[in-house]
């Protein structure tokens, strides 16, 4: 829990204080931490109690409100990400321009419009970009390494670059596909087979964690994973932020 808050407050700060983040891509990777730091907040928490308890203490009203923002706040934070990857296909391909027990009530018509919903469709999506993402970046490192062939001081740097940046995109896919199917898939695969075969509480409560790891990882798969992030909750941690003109540190330097 205190991962999920801190890592995601990290880059809630960092996006709204310094002025060279206030771009597009950042803005919905601060919506994705705005998301991920409430999934923390408010749902992680009260699940943690629930397998501690091992049973509802809160109440009817209260299991609705917890199922409801549960829900909604995972829905959002999947979305935000199948943004994020629309987001860098349009950028690279044109750079110009979800009694007192609580029961997860689950049956075939929801389960079947949630799987598409909530999984599949934004799966797809995540896939398709990123791998066309992955295409073009290659593209463009073999025409910039076809265009230097003439100048040949700087080929060699050039062409090792290139080949870097393509390992590199290889690599990101690979994790964010990798953390998307880990935490996503145990969840589904309960929902379609929890009438099939017989499902102990406990697992379902390490099923729907799993669910909510999602949103401790982003934080480091979408911003602190780079350089001027790591920057940024420096600056934050030595309250260099509170100092006059902070935001306007160059933090790309």
């Amino acid at each position: 829990v205190l991962l999920t808050v801190c890592g995601n407050m990290f880059i809630i700060i960092s996006v709204l204080h310094f002025k060279q983040l206030h771009t597009p891509t950042n803005t919905l990777v601060f919506s994705l931490a705005v998301s991920d730091f409430l999934v923390g907040a408010l749902v992680m928490p009260t699940m943690l109690i629930w397998m501690i308890e091992s049973c509802w203490i809160f109440g009817r009203l209260f299991c609705l409100c917890f199922l409801f923002i549960g829900s909604f706040l995972t829905c959002i934070s999947i979305y935000n990400i199948a943004l994020i990857a629309v987001d860098r296909y349009v950028a690279l391909s044109n750079p110009f321009l979800y009694i007192d027990k609580c029961f997860l009530i689950i049956n075939e018509v929801w389960t079947l419009i949630d799987l598409v919903l909530s999984f599949i469709f934004p799966f797809s999506v995540i896939i398709i970009l990123y791998s066309l993402v992955f295409l073009i970046a290659k593209k463009h490192a073999t025409a910039i390494r076809e265009l230097n062939n003439h100048t040949r001081p700087q080929t060699q740097k050039i062409t090792s670059h290139s080949m870097k940046s393509e390992r590199k995109a290889a690599k990101v896919l690979g994790i964010l596909v990798s953390v998307f199917v880990a935490c996503l898939l145990p969840y589904y695969i309960y929902s379609l087979l929890g009438d099939v075969i017989e499902i102990q509480a406990d697992t379902v409560m390490k099923v729907l964690l799993i669910l909510c790891l999602n949103s401790t990882i982003n934080p480091f798969i979408y911003a602190l994973f780079y350089p001027w992030f790591r920057k940024c909750i420096q600056l934050i941690i030595t309250l260099r932020i509170l100092h006059t003109d902070s935001a306007l540190i160059n933090i790309f330097s």
